[in-house]
């Protein structure tokens, strides 16, 4: 296994652009914490503290709470008949009756967890801050920690640099075995059994820069797309064994989710601003998506997370309570902001025709049909 660098180094400042070419000084990255800011209500997308720490964070349980479903949530994915919903605190619920009630599962950790993914009804993976990773093989009710920043197993210098954070932001499996974690300063995870072991290949991709990777998707009959910051694009149609830079870029603003759809080689991703692009061609080509309000005018809004469900539908939500709702593969979305204006960090569309929704305020279901009347 290569070690990419040593991530106990001093603080170093860098630079991104917000979308309408505004440069934003950062610490840490304001795309790598993107969802966990925004959604807290901290900050809106201005500077970001460097995220350092002389001694880490302990791995302890997650408390158990009966507002567990009801605080900040990032992700959420379907296991079989099951939905899991993963966010703050260690926190990671999961409901048999299509989000009516939710019960806590039994986690090993208190830190954030950004993302959620099944490969079959009963194998799941979660990832989040400390490069953690997390597997569970009951369909969520119990997980186990299979990964952890070996760094952070390393003796501190007191009088030395601190130790940079290194979360992960998404994770997608092929199948029960092969899978990929990706993350802040390039971090690129791989497993070929199943977690036991994971190998850090992050020279696999060319990004010298070390510049994050907030989302993976699988692109149908393509690849896969893995999407970032400074508008960082890369695919890989081999499905992980090799990655191609994408030269051609749409923009270069962050990149905050990215899905495929049920259509071969069409690939979305968005970003900031409302920003989203469509791709035919598996990334060679891009046309931007227009988007409008219920008023007709551009949506502004940053756009967060959400993807393909099992009907073919795609959902984008973003900050503001903004949802989106697509039927044709990504060429044109229903646009809605909800009433409460609470920021949503992802979302799925339901076998019921309900909408699962997570983030600040935890999990909430809407009627998919709410989008048609706006």
């Amino acid at each position: 296994m290569r070690k990419p660098s040593n991530w106990r180094a001093p603080f170093v400042a860098r630079t991104d652009r917000n979308g309408s070419g505004e440069h934003l000084k950062k610490g840490f990255s304001v795309s790598a914490v993107a969802q966990a800011v925004m959604l807290s209500g901290l900050f809106a997308l201005g500077a970001v503290p460097a995220q350092a720490a002389d001694v880490a964070e302990s791995v302890q349980p997650a408390i158990k709470s009966d507002l567990a479903a009801h605080t900040l949530l990032v992700d959420a994915a379907v296991a079989g008949d099951r939905l899991v919903a993963v966010g703050s605190r260690g926190h990671i619920v999961y409901s048999d009756d299509q989000g009516k009630s939710w019960i806590q599962a039994n986690v090993p950790v208190r830190q954030l967890l950004t993302s959620v993914y099944f490969a079959d009804d009963k194998n799941g993976w979660a990832v989040g801050h400390d490069s953690l990773i997390l597997h569970t093989s009951d369909a969520g009710a119990n997980w186990e920690m299979q990964y952890r920043d070996p760094e952070l197993e390393q003796p501190v210098d007191p009088d030395g640099p601190s130790l940079l954070e290194r979360p992960l932001m998404d994770v997608w499996f092929k199948n029960a075995k092969t899978g990929f974690a990706v993350g802040a300063y390039g971090t690129f995870l791989r497993t070929d059994d199943g977690g036991k072991t994971w190998d850090d290949r992050s020279f696999d991709i060319d990004n010298p820069d070390g510049f994050h990777y907030n989302a993976i998707t699988a692109v149908k009959g393509a690849g896969l797309m893995l999407a970032g910051e400074m508008g960082t694009l890369y695919r890989s149609p081999d499905f992980g064994d090799t990655w191609e830079t994408l030269t051609d870029l749409p923009y270069d603003g962050s990149w905050f989710g990215a899905s495929g759809t049920n259509e071969e080689n069409v690939v979305l991703v968005w970003g900031l601003r409302g920003n989203m692009f469509r791709s035919v061609d598996f990334g060679t080509t891009w046309e931007q998506v227009e988007l409008l309000t219920p008023n007709n005018g551009p949506l502004e809004a940053t756009l967060l997370g959400g993807g393909l469900s099992g009907d073919g539908k795609v959902v984008v939500v973003g900050a503001g309570g903004v949802v989106l709702s697509s039927n044709d593969g990504g060429n044109s979305f229903d646009v809605m902001t909800r009433p409460d204006r609470i920021a949503l960090a992802s979302a799925k569309a339901l076998a019921d025709g309900e909408l699962l929704l997570v983030g600040q305020h935890g999990v909430a279901t809407m009627p998919a049909s709410a989008l048609n009347a706006h």
